[in-house]
């Protein structure tokens, strides 16, 4: 069996963990390139983007692709998209392996928004400490308000990061751990945090700090998805796989 992996999450780490070795299937990770130091892969790796579903589309022929495992990040909406008008142009079966998002408990203070352009709206007009942990991308819409100043943490040096006048950054990878958020958050003055519903264990003690010291979250929603079958367990996954294997 040929499988693809779309991935740059734990999950398709773990995923590609479980296969690893296997001489019934042939796994192929495959990630964007937005991490310029991606950490080590068990399985063959492929990096860059595909050229959009058509792209996707060719590389699903041309590599012989018999299933494919959708492990982007619950954020990467046009990735998801072009995966599953190519998987139903080839007949290729799709899954898509995500996490739960985060609920809301007793004690959080959201702020539902849609976008980052909101996100910055909600941040509103006097000057706050802001802790930003949205990751790298979309740094630029908080330019359009430059009043606060912005804790920026992410794994790289984000490339948007010089749109903000008044910022520090952090470079750090998760998981992080709930008394290190509350010690950041409290040293930091943060008044106000920014987040997206990634879900996940890596990156929760950041809410839960925030809901023990009182402090607000904008939290980002996640974007509509195309309708394909979904599993959020890695026995899930490898019973899916499994499940589509070819008769002998």
């Amino acid at each position: 069996m040929r499988l693809l992996i779309l991935g740059g999450t734990a999950e398709a780490s773990a995923l590609a963990a479980a296969l690893a070795g296997r001489a019934d299937i042939a796994a192929m990770l495959s990630l964007a390139g937005r991490t310029l130091h991606p950490a080590p892969s068990p399985i063959p790796l492929r990096i860059g983007g595909f050229g959009g579903a058509e792209g996707l589309r060719a590389c699903l022929e041309a590599e012989r692709i018999d299933v494919v495992v959708d492990a982007t990040h619950p954020f990467a909406a046009r990735m998801s998209r072009h995966a599953a008008q190519a998987c139903e142009a080839t007949g290729v079966p799709l899954l898509v392996f995500t996490r739960l998002p985060w609920e809301r408990q007793s004690g959080d203070r959201w702020i539902d928004v849609k976008t980052m352009e909101a996100a910055a709206a909600a941040l509103g007009p006097a000057p706050r400490r802001v802790f930003l942990t949205q990751g790298r991308s979309q740094l630029a819409a908080f330019a359009a308000a430059p009043q606060h100043r912005y804790l920026v943490r992410a794994i790289e040096r984000p490339g948007e990061i010089d749109a903000l006048p008044f910022h520090r950054l952090i470079l750090s990878r998760g998981p992080f751990r709930l008394a290190d958020e509350e010690a950041l958050m409290h040293a930091e003055n943060i008044e106000i945090v920014v987040s997206k519903n990634s879900g996940g264990e890596a990156t929760y003690a950041k809410i839960e700090a925030a809901r023990n010291l009182g402090v607000p979250v904008v939290m980002a929603q996640r974007p509509t998805k195309p309708p394909v079958a979904q599993a959020t367990r890695l026995d899930e996954v490898l019973a899916w796989i499994e499940a589509h294997r070819a008769a002998p």
